[in-house]
């Protein structure tokens, strides 16, 4: 039975973004181990994916000192371990696993890039980012780009030339889409939620679902809806998902509209947010950056209409004025003027949900891409030991 370690800097990233893969690679004959830094998910993620889990502390910032530290730590875990795959996701994660996978001699040492920080900043930091992503790309086997525009974004940086692959049509877990899709109880509760902001029977709701942080578009999506609530007074803006203030703080006006506006209702992280998607019309993701987010599959197979950032990631998901609208980032008017044409436009805004449901299940099929990242697994352990 072959050894697989899974690791990512956060527990909640194993729980959410790649929720039931672990799972499923032990059903089909891997012995897996999951690490991760500690967090208040771990019992539950253990019980939902049925495999052991390891702490080993890892941070989210720069940290040269704690992260030397951890390198050492999960060099000498690994090697006790001695797993045939290490397979990280997350910057911190892939650094640190991908040079204590070499120095304990794993075989098989897979990087998956989900998003690119670095894109935002700017200076030396950037250029330290972009350093970390070579170093961590330079010991691994192979690098798994989540989307198509990320690996030539990647390719034009000089990172990972060589090494790059992009899994089926993209995306780090495809969506389960009998499970992101409407039922009774799940109606019942988005009945109640709307009830709950007190929205009338012909008013929107229009959802963001993510970190609270700025290089989401917060900022910018507060200000448009606040030109639709001027038009529409019915409407309501949910947002879903918590703060991060010490890595990425909202402005403190930003923040104040949030809590202050009578239409915006911010809901904090939930465990559940089929309810929220269903009780909504559109999906707003205005993000400055993205690798190949989740959201959006997840929200256009609910049956929301998507209004995405053309960004990497978003853009392949969809074709503007076919089966969505993308809108530059950083661009408050571009968004107050696609969400007033969807809100104008409601034939047509049901139409683009009909059609992204359509091909969210039909390109972006969860067991498809399991069973893809299987077999690049025992391709990549037949290519190691031959």
């Amino acid at each position: 039975m072959p050894k697989l370690v899974r690791i990512t800097t956060v527990p909640i990233s194993m729980m959410l973004l790649l929720k039931g893969q672990m799972k499923f690679m032990k059903e089909n004959g891997f012995e897996v181990t999951m690490i991760s830094s500690d967090g208040i998910e771990i019992p539950q993620l253990i019980q939902q994916e049925g495999c052991p889990h390891l702490v080993i502390r890892l941070t989210r910032k720069i940290t040269p000192f704690t992260d030397l530290i951890s390198l050492i730590k999960l060099t000498f875990l690994l090697r006790k371990l001695k797993p045939d795959i290490v397979h990280t996701h997350t910057p911190k994660a892939g650094l640190i696993g991908m040079w204590a996978a070499r120095f304990s001699g794993v075989p098989v040492r897979l990087h998956t890039i989900a998003g690119l920080p670095w894109i935002e900043k700017k200076g030396m930091l950037k250029k330290v980012l972009i350093t970390i992503e070579k170093l961590t790309a330079l010991t691994a086997t192979a690098i798994f780009p989540n989307s198509f525009v990320q690996r030539d974004y990647l390719y034009s940086h000089g990172i990972a030339r060589g090494k790059m692959k992009v899994i089926g049509s993209g995306s780090s877990n495809g969506i389960n889409s009998k499970f992101f899709s409407s039922n009774d109880s799940i109606k019942i509760e988005s009945e109640r939620l709307r009830k709950e902001a007190n929205v009338p029977n012909e008013g929107w709701v229009w959802i963001f679902v993510g970190r609270i942080v700025k290089d989401k578009g917060i900022a910018e999506l507060v200000d448009a809806f606040e030109k639709i609530y001027d038009q529409f007074p019915n409407d309501r803006l949910f947002l879903v998902g918590e703060e991060e203030a010490q890595l990425d703080p909202l402005e403190p006006l930003c923040r104040n509209k949030i809590y202050q506006h009578p239409a915006i209702i911010s809901w904090g992280f939930q465990k559940d947010i089929r309810p929220f998607l269903a009780a909504s019309k559109i999906l707003v993701f205005p993000s400055y950056r993205e690798g190949f987010p989740n959201v959006p599959l997840q929200a256009g197979s609910m049956g929301c209409m998507l209004i995405l950032s053309d960004i990497n990631g978003c853009n392949e998901i969809v074709k503007n004025g076919v089966d969505g609208m993308l809108v530059p980032p950083k661009n408050s008017a571009a968004l107050t003027n696609a969400m007033l044409s969807a809100r104008k436009n409601p034939n047509q805004t049901n139409e683009f949900a009909s059609l992204i449901k359509e091909k969210i299940s039909q390109n972006y099929s969860q067991q498809v891409l399991w069973q893809l990242i299987l077999k690049e697994y025992q391709h990549q352990l037949k290519s190691a030991f031959n």
